[in-house]
């Protein structure tokens, strides 16, 4: 799937919300995997690798989600091996399970918006809604780490600089479907004012960055 471009009013392309993290992202944990791996003689892409036969799993459960919210053809069981399909199935199950508890719908799916103050852009994953409006998010991913904090925070602005008369005032969620096997667990913040504070400074970094390179 193509990356959107975001452009600001003068037509000017804007960094997005995950390329300004990216540039400050860790990758300690990263570096570790990859030399574990290769220690122990696995590849580290194709279809023999840990990482690709873990994520499958995951994104295939993440791609089961984004058809029930978007109301897209669901994937289909012949397409992936058994095990594969079992594991996604068995995460779907547990996702459509918290939904009927909680009772949070999908309002909007993959909103695309602009801040003209921060100068920047992005896609919000979903906005759910129980009386009060909420931001989702769904990852497939080994774990939690700041930078999908800082994502949210940075989502939750997008939404809110663009309606202000419908701000996120039921918190942040993240759906997240794990890469060990496709698990699924539910993550709940109703605040992330600090995450939103980090992000503006990587937003300043972000130009000074590009600014400093330019000198060399």
């Amino acid at each position: 799937m193509a990356h959107p471009i975001y452009r600001n009013a003068a037509g000017k392309r804007l960094p997005s919300v995950t390329t300004i993290l990216s540039r400050f992202k860790e990758s300690g944990a990263l570096m570790a995997w990859a030399n574990k791996e290769g220690l122990e003689g696995r590849p580290l892409r194709g279809p023999d690798s840990t990482a690709d036969k873990a994520a499958e799993a995951g994104t295939l459960a993440h791609a089961m989600v984004e058809s029930t919210i978007k109301g897209t053809p669901h994937p289909i069981e012949s397409d992936y091996r058994p095990e594969i399909w079992g594991k996604a199935q068995s995460a779907y199950s547990a996702y459509r399970e918290w939904a009927s508890q909680t009772k949070l719908q999908p309002c909007e799916s993959e909103v695309s918006l602009v801040c003209e103050c921060h100068q920047l852009g992005g896609t919000l994953d979903t906005i759910l809604v129980q009386g009060k409006l909420s931001l989702g998010d769904i990852k497939t991913s080994g774990g939690i780490y700041g930078e999908f904090l800082c994502q949210l925070a940075a989502y939750k602005h997008l939404w809110e600089v663009n309606h202000p008369e419908r701000p996120i005032t039921g918190g942040c969620h993240i759906l997240r479907f794990s890469k060990e096997g496709g698990s699924f667990a539910h993550h709940f913040w109703p605040d992330l004012s600090k995450a939103w504070e980090a992000f503006e400074l990587m937003r300043k970094l972000y130009d000074l960055d590009k600014e400093i390179k330019a000198m060399v």
